[in-house]
C-alpha cells in the first residue's frame, strides 16, 4: 500500500512538472533548465557527503545533460561574442562536471554551481518586455497597424 502512494505521487508530481514545461514560455524554459541543473549539482554534493557514489555518478550525469541542453539551446545564427562565450562556459563547465565526478571533487562541483548561477542571473534580468524576442515597441506597433 505504502508503494502504491510513493507511485501516485511521484506520477502526480511527474504529471505537474509536464504541464509546466508545456505552458512554458522559451524564457522560462531556460530558467527551467538552469534550476533543474543546479538542483542536480546539489544533489550530487549531497550524495557525495553520503559517499553514495551511484547517486552522485547519476546526479552529475543528469547536470551535465542538462548544461549541454543549454549549450545546444544556443541560437548559433547569432554570430555574437556572447553566443561564443555561453558556448565556451558551457562546454567548460560540463567538462567541469565530468573531472568532479571522476575525483569526487565537491570544490569542482561548487565552482560549476557558481558559474552556472551567475549566468541564471542574468538571464533572469532580461526584462519582461523582451523575454520573447520581440521589444514591447515593436510588439505595440505590430498591433497598431494590425499584425
Amino acid at each position: 500500500m505504502k508503494f502504491g502512494y510513493a507511485h501516485a505521487a511521484r506520477a502526480y508530481a511527474d504529471m505537474g512538472r509536464h504541464a509546466s514545461v508545456e505552458a512554458a514560455s522559451p524564457h522560462r524554459l531556460v530558467q527551467m533548465l538552469f534550476e533543474g541543473a543546479l538542483d542536480r549539482m546539489a544533489a550530487a554534493r549531497g550524495a557525495l557527503a553520503r559517499r553514495d557514489i551511484a547517486t552522485k555518478c547519476h546526479e552529475i550525469g543528469r547536470a551535465v545533460r542538462i548544461v549541454e541542453g543549454l549549450r545546444m539551446s544556443l541560437d548559433r545564427r547569432l554570430d555574437t561574442p556572447l553566443t561564443a562565450n555561453l558556448d565556451e562556459l558551457y562546454d567548460y563547465i560540463g567538462r567541469r562536471l565530468l573531472l568532479a565526478n571522476l575525483n569526487n571533487d565537491d570544490a569542482i562541483l561548487d565552482e560549476c554551481a557558481r558559474l552556472l548561477r551567475e549566468v541564471k542571473a542574468g538571464w533572469d534580468e532580461i526584462p519582461m518586455h523582451l523575454r520573447d524576442g520581440v521589444p514591447a515597441q515593436s510588439a505595440d506597433l505590430a498591433v497598431a497597424v494590425g499584425g
